[in-house]
């Protein structure tokens, strides 16, 4: 339940909004954008505030994951950002869905590298259902063999490709925002940011856990990155990535200016004290 600005004021401290937070209270759209339009002479005290809440909830245990690149480039769809999509013309490796054996291999180096999470991503719009039914059969074998935690990040889903997967055994789907509702138009017209919530509707009703987070530095605003932090909130998700963009040459964002590390700071610190 979100709060009244009235009981966060501006005047208050970086530690007593971290408080004011660990007590039960949400930040305000106000105060998140206060963290991001901080001096950098603030930094180190909003990330104390930040890690007062992060040591509550989670201590100083951090958990690995192994991802896999099931299926690379191929991709119908025109995300800016992304050297797979349609219009890139980055030199990268294109390669249909892998197989059984290959994505087991990578459980194997999953289990060796004592990950708690196997990460199954593929390119495209969406799966097709012989494609979920190739990754359902696998997430069987992984489950049986090695016990992992699985995610799996296959794009815009049906409702009973989800079903599919969950009865199969994978965890978690990964499905990224990537940024607000008002600048999803300007990276991405294939697909529109309600297609985005509408798989994870699909998912969270499947019974999977929701991963969804955003990419920073794609030219965004101030409010959007709040905006997807409120909606993340909203949707109560159990994960949060939080991805700083990686220009690549040949994609349209190949040019954009890189962020400079201190704000990106503050954006983590404003994820965690919101979410």
């Amino acid at each position: 339940m979100s709060i009244s600005t009235s009981s966060m004021s501006v005047e208050m401290s970086w530690r007593e909004m971290a408080d004011a937070v660990l007590s039960g209270e949400r930040l305000s759209r106000k105060h998140a954008l206060r963290v991001l339009r901080s001096d950098d002479d603030q930094l180190l005290a909003i990330l104390d505030a930040a890690f007062k809440v992060r040591r509550k909830y989670f201590g100083k245990s951090v958990q690995l994951y192994y991802l896999k690149n099931a299926k690379s480039g191929l991709c119908p769809e025109d995300c800016s950002y992304c050297s797979q999509s349609k219009i890139s013309e980055a030199p990268i490796e294109k390669y249909a869905m892998l197989n059984a054996e290959r994505l087991l291999d990578g459980a194997r180096k999953a289990a060796e590298s004592k990950a708690r999470t196997y990460c199954i991503v593929a390119s495209g719009r969406g799966p097709t259902d012989r494609e979920v039914d190739h990754v359902a059969n696998v997430v069987r074998q992984i489950k049986d063999q090695y016990g992992l935690h699985i995610c799996c990040c296959l794009g815009l889903l049906k409702p009973e490709q989800a079903v599919k997967l969950k009865a199969a055994g994978v965890d978690r789907v990964n499905h990224n925002l990537n940024t607000s509702e008002r600048f999803h138009g300007d990276i991405c017209t294939t697909h529109t940011f309600k297609d985005r919530l509408e798989t994870l509707d699909i998912c969270r009703d499947a019974g999977l856990e929701l991963c969804a987070g955003m990419i920073v530095g794609m030219g965004e605003v101030h409010d959007d990155v709040v905006d997807v932090a409120m909606k993340l909130a909203e949707l109560n998700v159990e994960s949060i990535p939080i991805n700083v963009l990686n220009s690549i040459d040949g994609t349209p964002l190949q040019s954009v200016k890189e962020l400079d590390p201190r704000f990106c700071l503050k954006v983590l610190a404003m994820f965690r004290l919101t979410n």
